[in-house]
Order: C-alpha cells, then structure tokens, then sequence
C-alpha cells in the first residue's frame, strides 16, 4: 500500500509530477509579475519617455536597448523581449513595449539641488536618445523630494511650475503629496513634483509609476481627438446628403428614380463604413486608455488639498469631455449607418413592390395574349375545317363524275350534297383529336 505521508517533507517546487503540462503555463504564470514598480529611495529624480513607434518597432527598439546595454557592460534584454529593467550603475533603465508607443523609464537616487535642473534623463547618452525609434509623444521629469526636506510652499510651486496653475493632492493614504501642472516647459518635458512623508521605497516607486501612467495614458486616449475632429465633416457631408434623399423619396415618380437613389444610398453607405474602419481602432484604444487612466488615478487614493484641484477633477474637467466628443463621434457614426440601412431597406422594398408591379401586369399582358393567340387558334381551326372539307368534297365530286362515267347511274351532284356534312364531322372530329394529342404530349 502506498504510503501517503511519505515525502511530505520535501519541498513541492522540487517534487517531480507526472502530469503533462500545458505550454503556457509558465509564460502565462509568470506575465502578472512581468512590469513590476521600481523601488525608489527618495530622493530620487526619473523622467519617462513615450514614443509612438507603431506596432512593428518592437525588435528595432530592443536591439538599441542591446547597443546602451553593451556600452554600458551589463547583461542585454533577452530574446524577443517586450520589457528590461537593468542597473547601469548612476542610473536604472526600464523599458516597456506596449501595442503602438514604448516607455523608456530613467532613474536617479540620491541628493539633488533644484528638483529639475539636472534631470534623469541628463544620466542617457544624447547620441542614443537620438536613435530612439518613433516619435516623443510624452515626456515628464519626475522629482521626490526626501522625507526631511520641508514641503514646498505656493511661492516655491508656483516657481517650479512657472505659475500657480497647477493641481496636487494628498496621496497614499498621506504618504505623499503631488503636485504637477500637466503643461509641457521650455526645456519640452511637463513636471511632477512629489514630496515623500512616509513611504516606503516600494511605494514611493508605485506612486511613480501611476503618476507617469496617468499621464502616458492620458495622451494615448486624447490621439482620437483630432481624429474625431477630422471625420466630422465628413459625416455632416454624409447626414445632409441622407436627408435630401429622404425627402426626396416620396416624389420619386418611376423605377429609374428609385434606382437612382438607391445607388447613392449605397454610395453613402459605403463612405460611412470607411470613416467605421478608420476611426474603430483609434476610438477603442481611446476607451481603453481612458479607463487605465481612471483606474490609476483611483489607486492614488489621492485626498483634496484647501485651494487645488485634484488629479481625478483635472481629468473630470479636462479629459473626459475629449471622450465624451469622441465617443459622440462614434455613436453619430453608429446611428448614420443604422439610418444608411434602413432608408436603403425602405427603398429597397419600394423598387421591389414595382418591380412586382411591372411583373404582375407583364402577366396579365402574357394572359391577355394567351387568350388572344387561343382565339386565333380557334379560328384558325375551323377555317382548317372548312378548307379540308372544301378540298375532300371536291375530291368526291370528282370519284362521282368518274363513276358515272364508268356507266355508274349516279347524280355527282346528289352524293356532293349528301357528302358536305359527313366530310364536315370527320374533319372537325379529326382536328379535336389531333389538338388533345398534342396537349396531352408536348
């Protein structure tokens, strides 16, 4: 009997199984702890890059990755990677691959002066940043200002940020205090100052990251603005050209009309699926991102400061009125191809009806025709009849002159006249049949 307390010592990772494991199973395990927060000490300086690179820039970037890890002497991104973090000595690097932008993360512990002065991203090479692949869509400087230092007054914010516009809140349950103006400055990077009070540096690199998040994510959902803008014309162009067909096909007088409309309906039908194709990705990544945004801002746990805005009423205020233009750009698009089909479904069955209509009267024409042509028939044959009859009953007028001339004592013209009506019945019996022959074997 197997003893079932045996080797319930050993550890289970260094159990054998007999069990055949899926292939996914460990890529799949390990993909929720792929993109961990950085730990951060504070102070601490890091500065985040978003470039637009297009879904296919993925090898492209890693091999840069490979040529900074390489200059540097640490271990390269491993094969067909979509993410690194590495210690380059003065600095730590991160670098995310997402569908369509990448992320490239730079960050600096220790004391600094003027919290944005000397940045992190100063620690990169310049000729490397310059090889970056795609275009700088967001580009923030981020300061933490250690636990000792005194919390930065209005005067001392208001000249960080260059004006007194700026929003911040409570975060971490009061851990920590935010503060960013979500502007871009003349050095061409926007900035977010936090002043850590008793976060841990696990935290204080989690409060990083959703900060940096928020941002990224914000401009990722606001791209389908200028989108939304640019097919608004057209689908004003497409809703007024709809309407004048409608109006229109009430007076519409004959199936060449009908047609006529129906082909500019198809036409109209046609431009509004191709403004669907070229809006539904962009719009649906502009709802994605714009939930990641709110849900990072909800993890902040932010807590309202006396006379400032809050991140999540900043984006109330300024974000979500940019969704909501777009998502209305796209229920307009919606309800334009609902009234496309439907305005060519009425028309549709109205060219059906007189297509009908002309095929029911070319009927009763054919009818009209049958019973004519039935008609004419007939005639025909009983003019058949007395054609035939007129021919046999000259043939017997003459078999009875030829009788009378072999001596026969006869009358050719009594047998004529007695003749006239049997010749008349058996033609006339002669052609029915014929007739119900053919009917019944065409």
């Amino acid at each position: 009997m197997t003893n079932l307390t045996a080797g319930t010592e050993r550890p289970l990772a260094s159990t054998a199984h007999p069990l055949r494991e899926h292939a996914l199973r460990v890529p799949l395990t390990n993909e929720v702890h792929a993109r961990p927060s950085e730990a951060m000490r504070a102070p601490v300086r890091a500065t985040v890059l978003a470039m637009l690179s297009g879904e296919a820039a993925g090898e492209r970037e890693r091999k840069h990755l490979e040529t900074l890890c390489d200059w540097a002497g640490v271990p390269r991104p491993a094969s067909g990677a979509t993410h690194y973090s590495g210690n380059f000595g003065s600095f730590r690097l991160k670098w995310e691959r997402h569908t369509e932008f990448s992320t490239w993360t730079v960050y600096r512990e220790g004391a600094f002066g003027e919290p944005f002065a000397d940045p992190a991203l100063n620690a990169l090479p310049r000729d490397w940043l310059a090889g970056l692949a795609g275009e700088l869509l967001v580009g923030v400087h981020v300061a933490v200002l250690d636990a000792d230092m005194a919390e930065p007054t209005g005067a001392q914010l208001a000249g960080v940020f260059g004006s007194d516009a700026y929003v911040g809140s409570r975060v971490a349950g009061r851990a920590a205090t935010a503060w960013t103006d979500f502007r871009i400055h003349g050095d061409g990077f926007s900035r977010v100052l936090i002043a850590n009070h008793s976060m841990s540096a696990w935290q204080t690199g989690r409060i990083v990251l959703r900060l940096l998040e928020i941002e990224v994510y914000r401009m990722m959902a606001l791209l389908a603005l200028p989108v939304a803008r640019g097919v608004l014309p057209r689908i004003g162009a497409i809703e007024r050209e709809l309407a004048e067909l409608t109006a229109r096909t009430t007076d519409l007088s004959g199936l060449e009309d009908e047609r006529g409309v129906l082909d500019k309906l198809t036409r109209l039908s046609a431009q509004t699926e191709q403004i669907a194709a070229e809006t539904a990705y962009r719009f649906g990544a502009a709802r994605a991102y714009y939930e990641l945004v709110e849900r990072r801002i909800g993890e902040l746990r932010e807590m309202r400061m006396e006379g400032l805005q809050t991140v999540g009423e900043f984006m109330d205020r300024r974000l979500t009125p940019a969704i909501r233009t777009c998502e209305a750009v796209q229920g307009r698009l919606d309800t334009l191809s609902q009234r496309l089909a439907r305005a060519s479904h009425l028309l549709r069955t109205r060219v059906e009806i007189a297509v009908e209509g002309q095929n029911a009267e070319l009927l009763r024409s054919m009818d009209r025709r049958a019973d004519l042509q039935l008609r004419l028939q007939e005639t025909v044959e009983g003019l058949s009849v007395v054609a035939i009859s007129y021919y046999l009953i000259g043939i017997v007028g003459y078999a009875a002159k030829s009788l009378k001339g072999f001596g026969w004592k006869v009358d050719p013209d009594i047998i004529v006249g007695l003749m006239i009506p049997v010749v008349l019945f058996l033609v006339w019996t002669g052609v029915r049949r014929i007739r119900r022959v053919l009917a019944h074997h065409p």
